[in-house]
């Protein structure tokens, strides 16, 4: 019998606003499009509603540049309320280039461009933009929670950002938040199909599984902020954070 994997992306949900309950505008939009939620499905949420949900929006009309942010704006080329953001979300700067490149590593310990900052799919103004969630993890905690409450399901929740990729053109999806999912696969110790015993392969499912829900969600004007994902049989945890999928710097091979 073939195996199937089903994607399903909620098509029904409002502006999300300050304050929203995430899970239950997901339940609400389940029952809409008679999208039927069972255990072990999993939910991929796209960081921008449950940054709009938590208060994460920001104009940068209301912010002052330090000095810092002001000299550092003026090596990139970038506005200096915005780089300002970036430094009040990051841990440290690693990179910044003259070329408009400001790479740094945000307090969830994620290396990136810009802290995550964003003004797509906000507000239709760069002057707005939106912050990464304060703790992803925990924000998914509370929408899986939140559905169980709802709808007496067990799902696994994936909070998903979209990012650059070191020597790979093109940007995909990948999980800054989870709960409920063991976010990788371990093959290691495991016999291969032709009896060769794997050594060092470790699958980040968590980041297929968002990168697979982009295909629905997209960035222009599909409005599709979450995808129902049925049929992946995954090991259930409440143990592990998507901060696990973080390479430690004495790990990085391209520095």
């Amino acid at each position: 019998m073939a195996k199937t994997l089903t994607l399903i992306g909620l098509e029904t949900l409002p502006e999300v606003k300050k304050g929203d309950d995430i899970g239950k505008l997901i339940v609400d939009a389940c029952r809409r499009e008679r999208v039927t939620i069972d255990d072990g499905d999993i939910v991929v949420v796209t960081h921008k509603i449950v940054s709009k949900a938590e208060g994460r929006i920001v104009n940068l009309k209301h912010i002052k540049p330090s000095a810092k942010a002001v000299k550092l704006a003026k090596h990139v080329g970038k506005d200096p309320r915005l780089v300002e953001l970036v430094l009040r979300e990051s841990k440290r700067v690693i990179k910044a280039t003259r070329e408009g490149h400001l790479i740094v590593e945000t307090r969830h310990g994620i290396v990136c461009a810009n802290a995550g900052i964003d003004a797509t799919n906000v507000a239709g103004s760069e002057e707005v933009v939106a912050l990464l969630p304060k703790d992803p993890d925990e924000s998914a905690k509370k929408i899986r929670w939140r559905i169980k409450e709802l709808t007496g399901k067990d799902v696994a929740i994936i909070i998903t950002d979209t990012y650059g990729r070191p020597l790979r053109n093109g940007m995909i999806n990948m999980a800054i938040g989870i709960s409920g999912i063991n976010p990788f696969r371990d093959y290691r110790g495991k016999d291969d199909t032709c009896g060769y015993k794997f050594k060092v392969t470790v699958i980040a499912v968590a980041d297929e599984i968002a990168s697979a829900t982009e295909l629905l969600t997209g960035q222009g004007k599909e409005k599709i902020p979450v995808v129902i994902v049925k049929g992946y049989v995954y090991e259930r945890s409440n143990k592990v954070s998507a901060k696990e999928l973080n390479m430690p710097e004495e790990r990085w091979l391209f520095k």
